[in-house]
C-alpha cells in the first residue's frame, strides 16, 4: 500500500538518490545533472507556496514525490507541478495517490491551474498527466535540455 505525506528536509537524501536514477537512465526528465539532498531542500524552501508530497511504501521506502511551485511566466495564481517515481515502480498507483493529495493541497493554497511541461518523447509522462485529467493547450519546439540535447516539451495545465 502506497501512503502519501508532505515531504520533509530528512526526505532530501533519498528523493535526490531517487530523481539522480532517473537523470541517469534518461528521457523521462529535462533535468540532465545529478543533484544532491542539499539541492532539493533549497529547492523545497525557495517560495512558500511550494507544496512537496512523496509517496511511500508501509516500510517508508520512498517511491516517489510530486510538487508544485508558483509558476515563473503565469503569475502567483498558476502552480508549476513536478513529478517523479522510483525506476521500475510505476503502474502501481503511486502517481494516482500523489496526484489527489497536491490537487487538495493546490486548491487549499489558492492555485487557479496547474501547469505541467513534459519532454514530448516522455510517453509515460504524457500518459500519467493526460489520465490525470491534464489537456493541451501548447508546446514548446526545440527546447535544448542542459547537455544540449534538443527536445520538444509539451504544455499541458489542469483547472482546479
Amino acid at each position: 500500500m502506497i501512503h502519501v505525506r508532505r515531504a520533509g528536509s530528512l526526505d532530501c537524501r533519498e528523493m535526490a538518490d531517487l530523481l539522480n536514477a532517473l537523470i541517469a537512465a534518461g528521457g523521462t526528465t529535462a533535468m540532465t545533472e545529478p543533484v544532491t539532498a542539499p539541492d532539493i531542500e533549497a529547492r523545497m524552501t525557495r517560495d512558500p507556496r511550494s507544496i512537496w508530497h512523496v509517496a511511500e511504501t508501509e516500510d517508508g521506502e520512498i517511491v516517489g514525490f510530486q510538487w508544485i511551485e508558483p509558476h515563473a511566466e503565469h503569475g502567483p495564481d498558476v502552480a508549476e507541478i513536478a513529478s517523479f517515481a522510483r525506476i521500475g515502480r510505476a503502474g502501481l498507483g503511486i502517481g494516482s495517490a500523489m496526484f489527489k493529495a497536491t490537487e487538495a493541497a493546490a486548491r487549499a493554497a489558492g492555485y487557479t491551474w496547474i501547469n505541467a511541461n513534459i519532454r514530448a518523447d516522455n510517453e509515460s509522462g504524457l500518459a500519467y498527466y493526460q489520465s490525470r485529467g491534464f489537456e493541451d493547450y501548447g508546446r514548446i519546439a526545440g527546447y535544448r535540455l542542459g547537455n544540449g540535447q534538443i527536445v520538444d516539451k509539451v504544455l499541458k495545465r489542469y483547472d482546479l
